[in-house]
């Protein structure tokens, strides 16, 4: 790549022809490929699928995580850079490279906790989409409360010995390793005996069961460990000094969820043109607004919030790209994004009426079971990534500076 000194013109002409000649002509049909290849991980190891092909293309010029240093494979953009290969992304309507938990979550603390050696292990995989990552945080009895986890990690020796369960794990079906929480000393008070470890889902005694939420559809798994056996190289940071390494990534996993969010949407939310939407099943008046005067005023305000939300974000995440990572404000974002999301799909669901009273057979049309799918899917909004309680609680104290109440 040339360098262009702080030219940030010449530097997105080079960007927007890169993209144009390596984009595969095959994905130019929106419903072309897998969705799901996005990912990546071992599964699609050699594989010639076009999304996979484009995760590759993208990957060898670092620009799956364009601000990681070109040491471990990134790119080495400056903040300004990686806003001009994320804004013509968007606007060829260019599908993205990679989705990724490593890149989202875990990449960043790596960068932040690991030492030399794991970098250069587990990075440039990352960035090349070889390797697919799930997260192992909540417990049964520890969710909103995690430090009270009981996934216990003995030390024998020459390798730790894991046995626990985690919940909630999603993709872990899919995934080939995780960032997990365990326990190192159960003597210890809760949040001082936690250390944080990566795990080969392929390892002897990880086993996964998906489960099945009320949408019909479901990313989540239970995962369970039974003696298993994983290297002592696998500790990241000190020992029984997780806890701090846990918080830093919950700050990068509610900025990605709010990210999610804020095309409008979120995720498993509503999709589509609210306005359109409530015109098709409710009517439109004679100037052409919707019918409704109060639901067209509910949605409005909706979309307006959206909007002010997506400016919000965006500052955020450009304040985060010039500092050293996002900070106790993504419990803000994360916060607004999913009672915003929530209220939108509720909008929805009102708006069509009787067609939105089901999500199965003749009677409806799969843009109404999705439809009401999503808004089924959405009331896990306000609890995943830390419930919409406790980010409150974060906000009071870490934003706020407040009191806690007597």
């Amino acid at each position: 790549m040339a360098d262009f000194g702080g030219d940030l013109e010449a530097f997105r002409v080079e960007v927007r022809d890169w993209l144009k000649a390596n984009y595969p002509p095959e994905l130019m049909d929106p419903a072309a490929g897998d969705p799901e290849a996005i990912w990546g991980g071992r599964a699609f190891a050699g594989s010639n699928d076009p999304q996979i092909v484009w995760m590759k293309r993208v990957a060898s010029r670092g620009w799956t995580a364009p601000m990681w240093p070109k040491t471990y494979g990134g790119a080495g953009l400056t903040p300004d850079q990686a806003r001009v290969v994320e804004q013509e992304l968007g606007r060829g309507g260019y599908r993205a490279p990679l989705a990724s938990f490593g890149v989202w979550m875990l990449g960043p603390v790596l960068l932040e906790f690991a030492n030399e050696e794991q970098k250069l292990q587990h990075l440039p995989k990352i960035i090349q989409g070889e390797i697919r990552w799930c997260q192992g945080y909540s417990e049964p009895g520890a969710g909103s409360d995690l430090a009270s986890l009981q996934t216990r990690c003995e030390d024998k020796g020459d390798h730790w010995l894991i046995n626990g369960q985690k919940i909630w794990t999603s993709y872990a079906n899919r995934a080939d390793w995780c960032f997990c929480l365990v326990r190192t000393d159960p003597t210890a008070k809760k949040h001082e005996g936690i250390s944080f470890v990566l795990i080969d889902m392929k390892a002897p005694g990880v086993e996964t069961r998906p489960i099945q939420l009320i949408s019909g559809e479901s990313p989540f798994c239970e995962t369970f460990f039974t003696d298993v056996k994983i290297p002592k190289e696998n500790l990241v940071g000190r020992l029984n000094h997780g806890w701090e390494i846990a918080k830093r990534l919950l700050q990068y996993e509610r900025q990605n969820i709010s990210g999610g969010f804020g095309g409008g949407g979120g995720a498993g939310g509503a999709a589509g043109d609210l306005g359109a939407i409530a015109k098709r099943y409710v009517g439109a008046d004679e100037t052409g607004a919707v019918a409704d005067g109060d639901l067209r005023a509910r949605i409005t305000r909706n979309k307006m919030d959206f909007q002010a939300f997506g400016l919000t974000l965006s500052r955020i995440n450009a304040e985060a790209r010039a500092s050293n990572g996002p900070s106790a404000a993504t419990s803000i974002i994360k916060y607004a994004a999913a009672a915003f999301a929530q209220e939108r799909s509720e909008l929805m669901v009102e708006a069509m009426g009787a067609q939105g009273l089901g999500w199965d057979g003749g009677d409806f049309s799969d843009a109404e079971k999705t439809a009401v799918r999503g808004w089924l899917r959405a009331k896990a909004n306000s609890i995943e990534g830390g419930t919409s309680e406790v980010n409150l609680n974060v906000v009071s104290k870490r934003v706020l500076g407040l009191p806690d109440p007597k």
